[in-house]
């Protein structure tokens, strides 16, 4: 694993990215992107935030590399994806990668930040590979289908979450897959999330159920937080990855029952962290997690410092057990319910990981009295009987 850091200071943008290359194989890269506020209007803002894009494509480390999927972590949905939007239709002729945009707001103080996520050259890309807008990567016999930003302006926050779960799993038909059978991760942004999340869990619960997901199988790994769509009228944005082509004993789902519980025991249905294996490496992708213990208890209430240390535990826990550690973390997502915590916090995750990337937003965990929670993406070099990624 390789980190690299990059102060543009003509942009005032601090570009942080992380390479896995395998000597022969196909190379990932994460890079997330944030920007001085400088006062600047969200356009002024925009534009900054994709010059030092450009600045990373040119780096020597991404030659060749082609994003995959970009998530704009946005001040005000409603107002700026449609900017967004236009200007990458203009940077990319049209088409560009599988977009997710949601207003959780950067809390450096800027009105957005990015998160890019990139393979090699090696591999196929196909972007607006269907209705959804998703991307496709076609690399050595595996499919991995990306699809962002879905949401629907109708209903309740338990039929919208039904109506885009029904929808996904029609796409996914439509490539030969399924949800049990090839869906990796999800996330799911809940407007309002303290009055709202009990529609979506209630929903997703059903489905799940009704596509043959339950406590007896398995769940998927996935995060369910605050965020708003642009759409005033959406409650819910759902995001997701899929993988065709794998055999089910590179799939193992990751639990930590030492720190953490199954997440049927209080009524939701997701997985705390999901390891995947190929023949070169590992990938681990592990759900939104916070101050959490083994019997489902909020731990340090009121504290969010040392919730924040109880949540690096629980994620630490997690990733061993995968066979990994905080040294194969390519990216980290923070979100924090209270702006005003923004510096402590900033200033933990600058100490312990200064060189990861790691982006900190404003989203309201879905329990009231988690101050905080993570989620991460690792990979490390493992030789496995199975086909290179």
């Amino acid at each position: 694993m390789e980190y690299q850091t990059i102060y543009d200071e003509e942009l005032g943008a601090k570009l942080q990215f992380s390479v896995f290359k395998p000597t022969d194989g196909l190379a990932e890269f994460h890079a997330i992107i944030q920007i001085e506020p400088r006062c600047d209007v969200f356009a002024g803002q925009l534009e900054r935030l994709l010059g030092a894009e450009t600045v990373l494509m040119t780096h020597p480390l991404l030659k060749g590399a082609q994003p995959v999927f970009k998530r704009f972590f946005l001040s005000d949905a409603t107002n700026q994806q449609g900017l967004v939007e236009e200007s990458l239709r203009q940077c990319h002729l049209g088409v560009h990668p599988t977009l997710s945009c949601i207003q959780q707001p950067p809390l450096n103080g800027s009105k957005v930040a990015l998160w890019i996520y990139l393979v090699g050259a090696e591999a196929e890309v196909v972007y607006g590979a269907d209705a959804l807008g998703s991307t496709l990567v076609r690399h050595n016999g595996y499919e991995h289908l990306w699809t962002m930003g879905m949401a629907v302006g109708e209903g309740s926050s338990y039929e919208q979450s039904e109506t885009l779960l029904l929808r996904y799993e029609q796409q996914l038909r439509e490539h030969r897959m399924t949800l049990a059978e090839n869906c990796i991760r999800t996330w799911f942004f809940v407007r309002d999330v303290d009055t709202q999340y009990k529609g979506l869990v209630v929903a997703r619960r059903e489905n799940f159920t009704d596509q043959g997901l339950t406590p007896d199988t398995h769940y998927i790994a996935s995060t369910g937080i605050g965020g708003n769509p642009a759409d005033p009228k959406a409650i819910i944005q759902l995001g997701c990855y899929a993988l065709q082509g794998f055999q089910p004993a590179q799939q193992r789902y990751l639990y930590a029952l030492t720190h953490l519980n199954k997440t049927y025991e209080y009524g939701v249905t997701f997985e705390r962290g999901t390891l995947m294996e190929y023949g070169d490496r590992g990938h681990v992708f592990i759900s939104g997690t916070a101050s959490i213990n083994n019997k489902g208890e909020v731990v340090h209430v009121g504290d969010v410092e040392s919730q924040t240390h109880r949540m690096w535990e629980n994620v630490e826990t997690l990733l061993a057990e995968g066979g990994m550690t905080y040294d194969d973390v390519m990216q980290i997502i923070v979100y924090l319910r209270d702006m005003a915590d923004y510096e402590r916090i900033s200033r933990l995750f600058e100490e312990r990981f200064p060189n990861t990337p790691h982006v900190i937003t404003l989203a309201p965990v879905c329990r009231p009295t988690w101050l905080i929670e993570m989620e991460c993406i690792a990979v490390d070099g493992r030789q496995r009987n199975f086909r290179a990624f």
